[in-house]
Parts: structure tokens; C-alpha cells; sequence
């Protein structure tokens, strides 16, 4: 593996090691349980992807092993402004947050990609930045089903 990968992978490292502070953090000001809930989901997201990244920094296996799956492009966060983290938090503010913070680590991703050659490095960059995508839909469902719910009138 040459330097300019391995300084991508360690960057991705420290990356996702900040992502999974920054949901730790948030979820301690989170009262609401299912919101709680749900981000320590997505804290664990980002331990594993710390984890696959370091075992493919080692050499264990390729970019290939990440799942791919076409990620729903709602596109909420681009369209709503991001609440800032308070002491007191909606479940809905809670799920925007995330469906930002995702939207800006699938762009991480993306720029990394863009940077490198093609070959495996930038496979792996790549689904990486469709993996955080597929955070930031799942994000965006939860908001949208929080923020809008439905109604028994339909």
C-alpha cells in the first residue's frame, strides 16, 4: 500500500473516531429515548467503520467487502438548516443534526475519491462515501417520520 493511501485511511481513521465522539456526545444530551436510541446506533455505525478501515489498512481484506446498496436520495438535510446541539433537543432536531453530519461525511468521502487514482483506494473511498450516504438516508426517514407524522386523517 503506498503513503498517499495509507495518510487517506488514517485520515478516514481519525474521521470516523470523531464522528463516533460527536454522536457520544450528542446523545448525552438527548432525553428523548428513542432518539438516544437511535444514536447510539449510529455511534456503532462509526466504530465499524473505524474498524474496517484499520483491518483494511492492514491488509485483511478489500473495498469490495463494504455492502453496497443504492442509498434514497431524499435530500432534506440539503433543504433544511441544521439546528444547533442544545441542552434540550426534539427528536426531530436530533435526527437533522445526524442527517447533516452524514451528508458532510458522505462529501469527505466523495473529495478523498476524487483525489485519488483509480485502483482500489478509490473503490474503498467510494463506498465509504455511499455508506455514509445510506447513514444520512436513514437519518432523514427517522426526521421526516418525527417531524411529520401521520395522522389518522391520512
Amino acid at each position: 500500500m503506498d503513503a498517499k493511501l495509507l495518510s487517506l485511511i488514517d485520515t478516514a481513521i481519525r474521521r470516523e473516531e470523531e464522528a463516533y465522539a460527536f454522536y457520544q456526545g450528542l446523545r448525552d444530551r438527548v432525553a428523548d429515548a428513542a432518539a438516544r436510541e437511535t444514536i447510539e446506533w449510529i455511534a456503532e455505525e462509526e466504530k465499524k467503520h473505524k474498524a474496517f478501515l484499520e483491518e483494511y489498512r492492514r491488509g485483511g481484506y478489500g473495498a469490495a467487502e463494504l455492502r453496497l446498496s443504492e442509498p434514497v436520495f431524499y435530500r432534506i438535510a440539503e433543504h433544511q438548516q441544521e439546528p444547533e446541539v442544545q441542552e434540550e433537543m426534539t427528536r426531530p432536531e436530533v435526527f437533522l443534526i445526524a442527517a447533516h453530519r452524514e451528508m458532510r461525511s458522505h462529501r469527505f468521502y466523495q473529495a478523498l475519491a476524487a483525489e485519488h487514482a483509480d485502483g482500489p483506494g478509490r473503490e474503498l473511498l467510494g463506498r465509504m462515501a455511499t455508506e455514509e450516504l445510506r447513514h444520512k438516508e436513514k437519518m432523514e426517514y427517522l426526521y421526516a417520520n418525527a417531524a411529520f407524522p401521520q395522522t389518522s386523517g391520512g
